[in-house]
């Protein structure tokens, strides 16, 4: 479950911060061990300057500190053929660390607590690691782990 390049879906995503509870989408960027995965909360929302052209894949935007990866409406990413309906955002400010442990404790039950939608695949998986370990917007200490 809990592999790089797991798209999961979590319909009540409990955020660290206390804000209320949604419907999620994760990606799991990489396994830091048995107890830790870094992943990003991908997003609907478009947060790019609108004189920015979107395609597919990475957006760095060194002048604006802002890295992104997107996701196309309708482009298949994972094995499983599964696709986003709306074009989707993935910022590098918001990788976050996630103790294994404590969301298998929240989100015990597959198809019910959560949904696996597929896995990337390797191209797809590089290129999004490769993304956020060059951008000068992610964190030192996550763009390290995601170069290793």
């Amino acid at each position: 479950m809990y592999n790089a390049g797991s798209i999961l879906y979590f319909p009540d995503f409990q955020f660290k911060n206390g804000k209320p509870s949604k419907p999620k989408y994760s990606v799991v960027l990489k396994a830091l061990d048995e107890e830790v995965l870094l992943a990003s909360l991908p997003s609907g929302v478009d947060h790019l300057p609108r004189f920015i052209e979107q395609s597919h894949g990475c957006m760095e935007i060194p002048e604006g500190r802002i890295c992104c990866y997107i996701f196309k409406a309708g482009q298949v990413i994972p094995d499983s053929g599964w696709t986003f309906s709306l074009d989707t955002y993935l910022y590098g400010e918001w990788i976050d660390e996630y103790e294994i442990s404590l969301l298998t404790d929240l989100y015990p039950i597959e198809n019910i607590d959560y949904e696996i939608k597929g896995s990337l695949t390797n191209a797809e998986l590089t290129a999004l690691t490769a993304c956020f370990a060059a951008s000068a917007s992610v964190k030192r200490k996550y763009k390290q782990l995601l170069g290793n």
